[in-house]
């Protein structure tokens, strides 16, 4: 699990939301319980990505922060791994 720093702004209209030491994860939502939803997809996506494209995750800076933020506060990344992959053939169906 990392342990990243989510922040919040309130704008006119909505909320602006971004994990400040992730910084490609950001997006806004109508209200702070919507853009926290919204955040939490947002970083989950941006990982992916990332370890899709092999890059190495942004290391989680608990000393950061960003003083444009009305709000901080811890959001988390919690990564699980498998062993258990199937591959099957184009063209087979599997039973």
């Amino acid at each position: 699990m990392l342990r990243y720093k989510a922040g919040y702004k309130f704008v006119g209209g909505g909320v602006h939301a971004q994990v400040i030491d992730f910084p490609a994860a950001i997006t806004c939502g109508a209200d702070l319980d919507e853009a926290r939803r919204l955040l939490v997809v947002a970083l989950i996506d941006v990982a992916e990505t990332y370890l899709d494209e092999g890059q190495p995750l942004p290391k989680p800076d608990p000393h950061s922060g960003d003083i444009e933020m009305d709000l901080e506060e811890p959001i988390y990344l919690h990564l699980s791994a498998s062993t258990e992959v199937v591959e099957t053939p184009a063209g087979v169906v599997a039973p």
